[in-house]
């Protein structure tokens, strides 16, 4: 990189900052994982913990100076690790991704203007990728952007997307429900296009529309994805940024980890 280019890069990300704030989900305890003794978040990947490689894509991104964490499962041992230079915010039970940014609207609310989520479990995300999700949202002006994965099947490594939310269009392509995979009809589950949950929310709509989810889904929990369908219930177009499949890949069992040690760090 240039000089000059550089220089560009540094003004960008000063005229960015601030209007994003990234809230990174960290509260589970990753049972699935096979170590009782560490929350999964700090669970190693190529040495470091993972939620470390997530964070340091946030901080190369220059999109937000101070992500906010909501931990939970050993949360003393999180904030011991990771250090002072978050805001920590406890989710005392976990009931689902759109409770865990409900705990943090106290915090929030009122003080920034638009929201980014983002989880602790998944070390692939890169900063270009969080830039580009920023980019969008803030030049298109919607109340929800969100990143999307296409994929041509579901085969070899590509078959943990198969438990993915799909994307639900309509016939002008624009996206009008997601579907997770439990509540998911045969016909939605042949969908291709799936859902890795990052989302960008224009602040005050999302805090306004936070209270509205429902929780009559198999798993009993408040899918933060259901908020796709209350913006387009109200009219609002939802805007999306297609990504690599390998960012979207999340670590929730010892199998996942040693799949996604293949593609790096």
């Amino acid at each position: 990189m240039t000089n000059n280019q550089k220089k560009i890069t540094q003004i960008n990300a000063r005229k960015v900052r601030g209007k994003i704030q990234v809230i990174v989900l960290a509260a589970g305890q990753g049972k699935r994982m096979g170590d009782k003794n560490l929350p999964k978040v700090l669970i190693p990947f190529k040495g470091v913990p993972i939620i470390k490689h997530l964070l340091a894509a946030v901080k190369n991104s220059g999109v937000c100076a101070k992500p906010v964490i909501v931990i939970g499962q050993q949360a003393e041992a999180v904030k011991k690790e990771l250090g002072p230079d978050y805001i920590y915010i406890y989710q005392a039970q976990q009931l689902g991704t759109g409770h865990a940014v409900m705990s943090a609207q106290k915090e929030l609310a009122g003080k920034v203007q638009n929201i980014m989520v983002l989880y602790g479990d998944h070390p692939l995300v890169t900063s270009t990728m969080i830039k580009k999700l920023t980019d969008v949202h803030l030049q298109q002006g919607k109340v929800l952007t969100m990143a999307t994965v296409s994929l041509p099947d579901f085969e070899g490594w590509r078959q943990v997307f198969f438990d993915f939310g799909r994307v639900i269009r309509d016939k002008n392509g624009r996206v009008i429900r997601i579907v997770e995979k439990k509540d998911a009809t045969k016909k939605q589950l042949e969908i291709k296009e799936g859902n890795p949950s990052y989302f960008c929310f224009k602040a005050d709509w999302l805090w306004a529309n936070l209270a509205k989810l429902k929780n009559d889904n198999t798993q009993n929990e408040y899918y933060l994805t259901d908020l796709a369908k209350l913006a387009c219930d109200q009219k609002q177009e939802v805007a999306t940024v297609e990504i690599e499949p390998k960012e979207a890949l999340g670590i929730n069992t010892a199998k996942q980890l040693k799949l996604l040690e293949q593609f790096g760090g």
